[in-house]
Parts: structure tokens; C-alpha cells; sequence
């Protein structure tokens, strides 16, 4: 049944990434890049990065979706939850230098803070340069929980619905253009 969805999900995913203005960064190797992004403007309370870098409500960010369907479709046989991390930090860690090219070539670049995301899966992001912040606001925190939930189902091998709301909260992932830069210009 699971692949079953999935295939269905591939099928209209196409459409999903023509609505949301999604565009595929540079990638090296024949794998493509497991991100989506498109420029966005911040919407939340400012915060202060680590390294310093200030964004404030309004300012430029690179929104990142990681491609889902992709990685369900490529993980659907693997048992082992450490295995999938490993997996899916491996795409993540081979991706980003493509985002930077991205930002590194976009006309107005300078306007660019950083990148930012939201997901579930914050575990290990401080080790590809991430920082978690919590998201604050309660109905948004909820709607995105609710979003997650077809991929939360989809991916889990215990599918009880009470089990995987429950499971961690959702969080911005945000990271200074300097940082990527820094970590990941090739």
C-alpha cells in the first residue's frame, strides 16, 4: 500500500513543484540535488545566528524542502532508522554546496541572510551547520505538524497516527549565507 501511495505521489508531485515556484539548485554528481528551493521572505520573530548574522521579519532567506517523495521512494526498504539518517545526511551534506551556488550566482545576492526550513528531522542538523529555533507560534506549529503527517505516515514503520503526532515537533532550521559559504563552497 505504502508504494503504492508513493507512486501516486510521484506522479503529482510534478505539479506540486510548478505551484509552489520550486526550482532545483546545482548539484554535482548524477544523483541531483535532494533540495527544492525558492526565495522567500522571513515571517517570524527576529533571532540572532551564532555567528552573528541578524534576521529580521521581511528579510531574504532561501526556503529548502527536501524532495520527499525522492527520498521515501529511496528509503522505503531500509529498516533501520540509523541507517535512514545516515542516508538522508549524506544527500543533505552532498546537497548544500549546490544551495550556495545558487545564492553565490543569484543577481541580488547580497539581499540573501541565509537559508531556512522546517522538518522534523532536526537530529544531527547541528553537525551539517544548522541551527534549531522552535516554533514559537501554536497554530502554525499545529498546521505544519498536520502537514508533515502524510510523510510522517509514509515513512513510519509503527503507522499509528496518535504515535507519530507525538512524535518530535516540527523547527526552523536556519543557517547565515557566511556559514554555508564557509562550509560548503566548492
Amino acid at each position: 500500500m505504502r508504494s503504492y501511495l508513493i507512486s501516486i505521489w510521484g506522479l503529482i508531485d510534478p505539479l506540486y513543484y510548478f505551484c509552489t515556484r520550486l526550482t532545483s539548485p546545482p548539484s554535482k554528481g548524477t544523483e541531483g540535488n535532494i533540495f527544492r528551493i525558492r526565495l522567500t521572505k522571513y515571517k517570524g520573530k527576529s533571532i540572532v545566528l551564532s555567528d552573528g548574522t541578524q534576521i529580521n521579519k521581511n528579510d531574504t532567506l532561501v526556503k529548502i524542502h527536501l524532495h520527499n517523495v525522492r527520498l521515501l521512494s529511496e528509503l522505503k526498504d531500509i529498516k533501520s532508522e540509523f541507517k535512514r539518517a545516515k542516508i538522508i545526511s549524506y544527500y543533505v551534506k552532498k546537497s548544500l554546496p549546490g544551495v550556495e551556488i545558487y545564492i553565490r550566482n543569484y543577481s541580488n545576492s547580497d539581499e540573501i541572510k541565509g537559508i531556512i526550513g522546517i522538518t522534523l528531522l532536526n537530529k544531527g542538523c547541528e553537525r551539517l551547520g544548522f541551527e534549531i529555533v522552535d516554533i514559537t507560534h501554536p497554530i502554525y506549529k499545529w498546521f505544519k505538524r498536520l502537514s508533515f503527517l502524510p510523510i510522517s505516515i509514509l515513512a513510519s514503520k509503527n503507522s499509528s497516527i496518535n504515535h507519530i503526532l507525538m512524535q518530535q515537533a516540527p523547527s526552523y532550521l536556519f543557517m547565515s549565507r557566511l556559514k554555508l559559504s564557509n562550509m560548503y563552497k566548492l
